[in-house]
């Protein structure tokens, strides 16, 4: 694609006789964050270093704005990195570790001097640049990664699991930093994590991977919303997967018989067409069954109620003994473990139909 600022082309790596990717396409846009989700040895950390030259494919192409880079080293793709590990000289200043990069470049004093200025006000550690880096909290010195590699001026920033050593709230923090930092300096970011919550919040769009190949390719609400597999659906967010036959297609809706009754629901892989009397899978998220207290029949039992404040999540034992978790926003009622009385509704538009 024209504007795509990277691309990817029928990757393969393999690593003896592991084939760590295998036939990986993907294009992603100027400007944008994209992220490559999954779980481990899913092959997205593999498919960042193919992409910032720390890896050669087994076979298959990389591309930076149109140009064949396969073969470039790193230093000359304008793409720079951001580790896990930070990987900061420990002997250095914050100043000195953000200068290392630009020095190497033979860059004139004074013009290293401004561009480290620079990245410091935009990382917002301005005054730390004399600043021991053993001195410097975990955020910080993620800051400092970042600065870093923005200093200097990369196309792309490629970023792998930079935050997975931070609490939970710097983790919180700093995912808004990061995605501030490269919309402001309109840089294509490639962001490798495991952390689902980390990409529906921060990703313009996500590749979601396993076993070496992608899954599926979209928005953040485009892969919850519309998940192409069973594995998709699972890995993002949380949902009840219920196997079933299907048993009626009318118009854009199939209906699946389950061992917890039939749902009607959506077909979202863009490569099947179900026929009646195939094997099916329905994909439920936890929000979309509605749990209406009527005090009289019900539709099962309560097994356990966990509170968390705004929401109430509930593990329910169907009258057909299938368990499935629900979870309600700001309830009015709630149902205690062992309750029944209560009703489970859910709508053709939140079931999704997908391939067994």
């Amino acid at each position: 694609m024209e504007n795509d600022a990277i691309r990817t082309e029928s990757i393969v790596k393999e690593f003896g006789e592991v084939r760590a990717l295998n036939d990986v396409t993907i294009g992603i846009k100027r400007g944008e964050l994209f992220f490559l989700l999954g779980g481990s040895g899913c092959g997205k950390t593999t498919l960042l270093r193919c992409i910032a030259g720390l890896e050669k494919p087994t076979s298959g192409s990389v591309f930076f704005d149109g140009e064949d880079v396969t073969d470039l080293p790193t230093h000359k793709r304008e793409a720079a990195m951001v580790f896990q590990s930070y990987a900061l000289w420990p002997h250095m200043t914050v100043g000195q570790n953000i200068a290392f990069g630009l020095e190497e470049r033979k860059v004139p004093k004074r013009e290293i001097e401004a561009r480290v200025h620079e990245v410091l006000e935009m990382v917002k550690l301005i005054g730390y640049e004399d600043r021991a880096i053993d001195q410097m909290s975990g955020g910080q010195q993620q800051r400092v990664s970042l600065a870093r590699a923005l200093v200097v001026r990369p196309k792309c920033l490629l970023l792998d699991e930079p935050l997975s050593n931070l609490d939970a709230q710097l983790r919180l923090e700093m995912r808004s930093e990061i995605r501030r930092i490269v919309k402001e300096n309109d840089l294509t970011g490639v962001y490798v994590t495991h952390d689902q919550a980390e990409a529906l919040s921060m990703a313009d769009r996500m590749a979601v991977m396993d076993n070496g190949h992608v899954e599926q390719i979209g928005t953040p609400q485009e892969i919850y919303r519309n998940p192409a597999t069973s594995y998709v659906a699972a890995f993002i967010g949380e949902t009840n997967l219920l196997k079933g036959t299907v048993v009626g297609i009318k118009g854009m809706l199939v209906t699946v018989d389950t061992d917890a009754g039939e749902f009607e629901g959506r077909v979202t892989a863009k490569n099947w067409s179900p026929k009646t009397g195939e094997r099916a899978i329905v994909s439920v998220r936890p929000e979309a069954i509605r749990v209406e207290k009527t005090g009289g029949d019900s539709q099962g039992h309560i097994l356990e109620t966990t509170y968390l404040g705004d929401v109430i999540q509930y593990r329910v034992e169907t009258v057909h003994g299938v368990v499935v978790n629900a979870s309600q926003l700001n309830p009015r009622v709630l149902l205690r473990p062992g309750e029944r009385g209560f009703t489970l509704d859910v709508r053709s538009e939140d079931v999704v139909v997908l391939r067994d």
